[in-house]
């Protein structure tokens, strides 16, 4: 189902009519005198309610006895669902260690630092992907770029030192490993 037949479906629900013939449906009426009762419109409105909500598909009726579609809302709610899914970010790395960055990276920044080692590892070659090869960086540089994902640049400077993905001398750093593009 598409967004346009959701869409055609909330339309079927807007007219109060119909709503309420739908909530006597869903209440357990059957016919078109117990859907009067519990919706407690004439039997004119039922059937016009009734013969609009057979023909959006939302309805069957079969010997008299009235049954809502409940498919018609399941697919309704998967193509909302999918209208409105913010797309996972794209990272371009193994699926495993995408997995890991779509995990604890969200719009750009990094939501905690993985207390997993193997994580944090997979999360600090993403951030050392940052650096450029063969560049020399002073400490306030490597804080303002480690700063734009996490607030806890020291820590992770700190991540990136011990787990060799930089190096540092003197206040200076550069890229020591990680991956590199080819």
């Amino acid at each position: 189902m598409s967004s346009d037949d959701a869409a055609g479906l909330l339309g079927l629900l807007a007219d109060e009519r119909r709503l309420k013939v739908v909530a006597a449906l869903v209440l357990g009426a059957e016919t078109r005198a117990e859907v009067g009762q519990r919706a407690g419109l004439p039997a004119r409105a039922v059937g016009q309610a009734l013969a609009r909500l057979a023909k959006g598909e939302l309805v069957e009726e079969v010997d008299g006895r009235y049954r809502l579609l409940s498919a018609r809302f399941r697919a309704a709610g998967r193509a909302a669902a999918e209208a409105n899914a913010v797309p996972d970010e794209e990272f371009d790395a193994p699926a495993d260690a995408a997995k890991v960055l779509r995990r604890f990276v969200k719009d750009g920044r990094l939501t905690s630092i993985p207390t997993s080692h193997g994580k944090r590892l997979v999360v600090l070659d993403w951030l050392a992907q940052r650096f450029e090869p063969g560049e020399i960086y002073p400490e306030r540089a490597v804080n303002l770029t480690i700063g734009k994902v996490h607030s806890d640049y020291a820590t992770l400077r700190r991540y990136l030192v011990d787990d060799g993905f930089l190096e540092r001398r003197d206040g200076f750093y550069w890229r020591a490993g990680g991956s590199f593009d080819l």
